[in-house]
């Protein structure tokens, strides 16, 4: 007789298109010798969009046997991670989200013991997230996690237990243990036919490696019955522990095909080329408000509610593009996902589309360089607001995991009440999205020259600190006028032509601008990343305060008025040269 511990269906075998991914799984747990089962396991397979964005997940714990409520422990470690895992945002990385969700479990757990070792809630908990052709492991305690691949078995997990003495050995890491949560988190990449085995140290203290290898290879393809033929064989090796075993079969990957993938990139056409009064799915074009090589904005009329949008559709110079038919669908997909009054709404009517497109929310206001070109000189104090104000925008995206990328004067809008809105979602990175694989090639070097972090153009990731590089050189334009680099940084630079470039001090061109203030933009705008502000916060604190780091500093007069510099040493020159003929002529004489 056994126990089954699961909450999941019993047949995993999902048939769905060649481009998502497929698993068959099998699992199966035993109480075994003990009065009751203290593992417990789960599996769950979307069957909408998340099981591309969020993937499969699979997960096993052990409840410690010491402990009064370890059976409570692994059931609600395992249904909390399925459950609430899949309600972190889609923007977000594997990584992040099991960290979050792990880290509130594991509060969780620590908050139920009340002080009380004999009410401790404490449990091993392993799991795995497939999602596009990479197995995403996170791990605690002594459960284990094997691959089988083309007759290569490997552990991919390792044990969190430590011996004291022979047959005598403790947890030394688990969840419920410390509020201090140290998770082993690994990336692995999958293949067609890989088997991936999860087993409680009922399974492994008695079963060696060899064994189950042995197990899998010659074992039934009905999985689970593999999986109870691994505990049967466990019970009969004397395994006086829980046991249970979880298998998954990688059936099929998304397709890697570029033609393929362009085939779903290009369902739907480019729109034809818009002019006032015509209608495309009952949007009535009013007129057009900017175009560019890449797209053009429309303002238009939906006919079914009256409401005035903006309509932004793709160019024709890139219709054969896949990588930029992507970023244009992404576009959308970011702005979908964000909802703030910091950033520019997408729309969306439900309607059905028949072209590629999408509408937005019309904003009335000036572009952040139409309000530099109107305050040439303006008041310090409105620009650390407005910086403010944008800064608080882009912590919207970074809450999501995601990156801007294009922070310029022309992607910020100022309305007529001075509040601040972001648009241009075209090279917004999504960490959740590039975890899934694709044949088509991301362009990381997008950007806008000028206002690009140094180390995009190095072609090195960046971080929420390439975000406030951008921030802060807007920051230094709207007080000077001018750029920190001048014209200097190109997409073709190297170190060595970066290390040649110099931070031109603010003061140079406003000399209003306090010593400390001037320190605060430097920093956050230093070529090399490790050297800025960690945080907006910092930056922010120091624009407003004085920090004593930069006070004692002095401006270099090269920097701060290099004509004067060369008229003094023109001067200098000129009177050294006098004196010498004076030494000169007097000399002859003698």
């Amino acid at each position: 007789m056994h126990t089954s511990a699961s909450f999941a269906v019993k047949k995993y075998l999902v048939e769905i298109m060649t481009l998502k991914l497929t698993v068959s799984i099998g699992q199966f747990s035993d109480k075994g010798v003990k009065d009751r089962n203290e593992d417990f396991y789960a599996a769950l397979i979307p069957d909408d969009e998340s099981l591309e964005t969020k993937g499969i997940t699979c997960a096993i714990a052990d409840g410690m046997g010491s402990c009064e409520f370890a059976a409570e422990a692994s059931e609600q470690c395992v249904k909390s991670f399925l459950n609430d895992y899949y309600s972190t945002p889609e923007t977000w990385s594997v990584k992040h989200s099991g960290g979050k969700v792990l880290t509130a479990i594991n509060s969780w757990l620590l908050s139920q013991a009340k002080n009380d070792t004999a009410h401790s809630m404490v449990t091993t908990f392993s799991a795995m997230v497939l999602k596009s052709t990479t197995a995403h492991l996170f791990h605690v305690g002594d459960s284990r996690i094997y691959r089988l691949r083309e007759g290569d078995f490997e552990c991919l997990t390792n044990d969190h237990r430590i011996n004291v003495s022979r047959g005598e050995s403790y947890l030394s890491r688990a969840m419920g243990i410390d509020h201090l949560l140290d998770i082993d988190f690994r990336i692995v990449t999958i293949q067609q036919g890989d088997i991936f085995l999860m087993t409680t140290d009922g399974v492994h203290d008695y079963l060696s490696s060899k064994q189950i290898k042995a197990l899998l290879q010659e074992g039934s393809s009905d999985f689970d019955a593999l999986a109870q033929t691994i505990v049967d064989r466990s019970l009969e090796a004397k395994s006086h522990d829980n046991v249970t075993a979880q298998l998954v079969r990688i059936d099929s990957i998304p397709s890697q095909d570029a033609n393929e993938i362009f085939s779903q990139l290009g369902r739907l056409p480019f729109p034809p080329h818009l002019g006032p009064g015509m209608t495309m799915d009952g949007y009535e074009i009013h007129k057009e408000i900017h175009a560019s090589t890449t797209s053009q904005l429309y303002r238009v009329i939906d006919k079914e509610s009256g409401e005035e949008l903006v309509m932004k559709t793709p160019s024709v110079n890139f219709e054969d593009d896949p990588a930029y038919i992507e970023r244009f669908y992404m576009e959308e997909w970011v702005g979908k996902r964000i909802n703030s009054p910091l950033v520019v709404k997408i729309c969306d009517s439900g309607r059905k589309r028949n072209f590629l497109y999408f509408v937005m929310e019309k904003v009335e206001g000036l572009t952040l360089r139409d309000w530099m070109a109107n305050n040439p000189d303006p008041d310090l104090d409105d620009v650390i607001e407005l910086a403010e104000k944008v800064i608080a925008g882009i912590r919207v995206f970074h809450r999501l995991e995601m990156l801007h990328r294009d922070l310029k004067p022309e992607n910020i809008m100022i309305t007529a009440n001075q509040r601040i809105k972001i648009i241009d979602f075209g090279s917004v990175k999504i960490a959740g999205i590039q975890e899934i694989a694709t044949p088509v090639e991301r362009v990381d070097l997008l950007g806008t020259k000028n206002y690009t972090a140094a180390e995009y153009l190095l072609g090195i990731a960046g971080d929420n600190r390439s975000d406030l590089f951008s921030i802060a050189v807007m920051v230094y334009e709207m007080m000077t006028g001018h750029l920190p680099y001048g014209d200097q940084l190109k997409r073709d630079i190297n170190w060595r032509a970066l290390n040649k470039i110099n931070y031109q001090s603010s003061i140079k061109y406003n000399p209003m601008i306090p010593l400390w203030m001037d320190g605060a933009i430097e920093k956050a705008t230093k070529l090399d990343v490790k050297s800025r502000y960690e945080t907006f916060s910092e930056f922010l604190f120091d624009l407003k305060n004085p920090n004593p780091m930069f006070m004692n500093l002095s401006v270099p007069l090269i920097e701060k008025d290099p004509g004067t510099l060369w008229k003094v040493l023109a001067i200098v020159l000129l009177l050294s040269n006098l004196i010498l003929l004076g030494f000169l002529f007097l000399f002859d004489i003698s």
